[in-house]
């Protein structure tokens, strides 16, 4: 057992990933605790993650079927980044988030995303007022350092503001630019004045919530505001921003991909398409910097020609699988990441890893022997249609609930559960023969 394994989780960091395991959703904090499989993918996501932090940009779909563990890679990246030095935007689409629309939904998933806004010291979002006020406190430092001038010092406050002009003249270069870098600087001096009404119109503003230009043009004197169709705009000047305000980029991350699938009407999905691919093709071409982004979807939702993401040509063509790649030798250098299932000792791993997390969270002593689990899991990969269907929230889910029913009911053994009519299942031929040789390393 390794020190990771044995490393004692703390209680309300178990309570969090146990009731969110529970009720079929992915936690946002402790994931390390119970991370099990997907190395290669992580390495791959990675790897962007280098390239990002040296001006680059990149785009990958994650692609799984509901409850494969997409949203968890995703959420694991997320820590991971953030770890590093980034800065994470995330967001899930609905009927009322999207990438393109004609009543703000677009606008939409911008607020959500700038609303998620998150850092390693501030990891549940709203971090876009604290990153604000780390840039011109980090500034300031260098300018005191750099001249050796006190604060109040005239002198300093000049050498203050030619670090913030040329944090402002590169950003203005930009499509937006200019506005953006007004704002940067109206901001930076209603904070050396201790404006908070006029800090709180900027960050308004770059929130996204102004919707009138003569509103924005009184209140702060811009005559540009978001819109649904310029939001993305903004989000590569926050990357680039960012990355001058001492972070190392910018990670966007946006799941559900599946209610643009669902949209009805046709063209709406194709300027939703048509906006994925703008994105896309600015990552790979450069057009973007210090920035990455990273999109989940179910394969459904990407492969469909009709309502899918293949049904737009210029992206099937980009993204399409090659000829040589095949279950279990996925090309994970590729746009598109496909997740392939735990196999049955990954998942008899992350029970052992839960089972001792629940016995730790409750004060008890686990009855739960590697044996036990051994079958549980040959039980779960037994059902019909295993082979093909099981995922790791059933398998997680069911097991938690046998968690909670031995804890509660000591009496009762993990067999006679297992053993009961609610838990029997009829083994398919393909699953049912699986060999005890395949858990012969677990077993006592």
């Amino acid at each position: 057992m390794n020190k990771d394994a044995e490393r004692k989780v703390p209680r309300r960091i178990a309570q969090a990933i146990l009731g969110s395991l529970k009720g079929g959703v992915v936690p946002r904090t402790g994931l390390p605790y119970v991370t099990v499989g997907r190395k290669n993918e992580i390495a791959a996501l990675l790897h962007d993650v280098d390239i990002i932090a040296e001006g680059g940009a990149s785009f990958r779909f994650v692609v799984g079927r509901y409850g494969s563990g997409k949203s968890f890679l995703l959420q694991t990246m997320r820590n991971y980044v953030m770890d590093r030095g980034f800065i994470v935007v995330d967001a899930d689409l609905s009927p009322e988030r999207r990438l393109q629309g004609t009543r703000g939904q677009g606008l939409a998933t911008y607020r959500e995303l700038i609303a998620n806004l998150s850092t390693k010291t501030k990891p549940d979002g709203g971090a876009l007022t604290l990153v604000l006020d780390r840039w011109i406190s980090t500034v300031q430092s260098e300018a005191v350092r750099e001249t050796g001038l006190q604060p109040g010092d005239a002198a300093l406050g000049a050498a203050v503001d030619k670090k913030i002009y040329a944090v402002t003249s590169a950003v203005s270069e930009m499509v937006h630019g200019f506005e953006f870098a007004r704002l940067l600087s109206a901001y930076y001096h209603a904070y050396l004045d201790g404006n908070d009404d006029m800090r709180g119109r900027v960050v308004r503003w770059f929130r996204g919530e102004y919707t009138l230009k003569r509103e924005a043009r009184e209140e702060l004197g811009v005559s540009m505001i978001i819109t649904d169709d310029d939001w993305y705009d903004y989000l590569k000047l926050f990357a680039v921003f960012f990355r001058l305000a001492g972070y190392q980029g910018m990670m966007m991350m946006v799941d559900e991909l599946v209610n643009i699938y669902k949209i009805p009407n046709a063209i709406t999905r194709q300027y939703n398409y048509e906006k994925m691919l703008t994105m896309y093709n600015d990552a790979l071409q450069g057009k973007a910097r210090y920035l990455g982004i990273i999109m989940g979807a179910t394969p459904q939702a990407v492969e469909d020609r009709r309502r899918g993401i293949y049904s737009y040509e210029a992206l099937r063509s980009r993204l399409a699988e090659g000829k040589f790649s095949k279950p279990g030798a996925r090309d994970l250098l590729a746009p598109v990441i496909r997740l392939e299932p735990l196999n049955a000792e990954e998942m008899l791993v992350l029970c052992e890893k839960l089972a001792r997390m629940h016995a730790d969270l409750y004060g008890y002593e686990s009855r739960i022997e590697t044996q036990d689990l051994v079958e549980f899991i040959k039980m779960e990969y037994g059902r019909i249609g295993a082979d093909q269907n099981i995922t790791p929230r059933e398998v997680i889910r069911d097991f938690i609930e046998l968690l909670d029913l031995l804890y509660q009911h000591p009496a009762t053994s993990l067999q006679s559960l297992l053993k009961s009519d609610e838990f029997t299942f009829t083994k398919s031929e393909a699953v049912s023969d699986l060999a005890d040789s395949e858990f012969a390393e677990f077993t006592i």
